[in-house]
């Protein structure tokens, strides 16, 4: 059975950071391991709950690291992560969303701006609330 993937929408920006990221609670450790053995799309994803620790090893291709509360805002937002480079902690992170190099560039998501994440039937009710 394959996994319901879930979109992300930055309701501070008004656009969308993914329309398919997977939901997991594997260490990060192991999700650079996943990743790097296969190309994310443009659109794909991987929201970690909770966040682990993660230091960064092997890997293909850079990811951008969106850090959350537990409300969805962005606590911080790492671009570009190298294979090479270790994270910095975030202690205050609830999740971590992993996308695919540029995300936050292209989305110009900053740290304070506030995400709506959710399966696209869900998203469909709470934009037509927000709007």
């Amino acid at each position: 059975m394959e996994r319901q993937k879930h979109c992300v929408y930055n309701q501070t920006r008004e656009c969308f950071l993914s329309l398919g990221v997977l939901v997991t609670d594997i260490s990060l450790l192991r999700l650079k391991t996943l990743i790097s053995s296969s190309m994310l799309n443009l659109d794909e994803g991987i929201w970690v709950v909770p966040p682990n620790g993660i230091r960064s090893r092997g890997g293909l291709f850079p990811l951008d690291l969106v850090y959350l509360d537990r409300e969805c805002q962005v606590v911080d937002a790492v671009e570009a992560l190298s294979a090479i480079r270790p994270t910095p902690g975030k202690v205050r992170a609830a999740s971590v969303l992993a996308l695919p190099a540029h995300s936050i560039y292209s989305s110009q998501t900053l740290p304070g701006d506030r995400l709506l994440i959710g399966v696209v039937e869900e998203m469909e009710v709470r934009l037509a609330a927000c709007g």
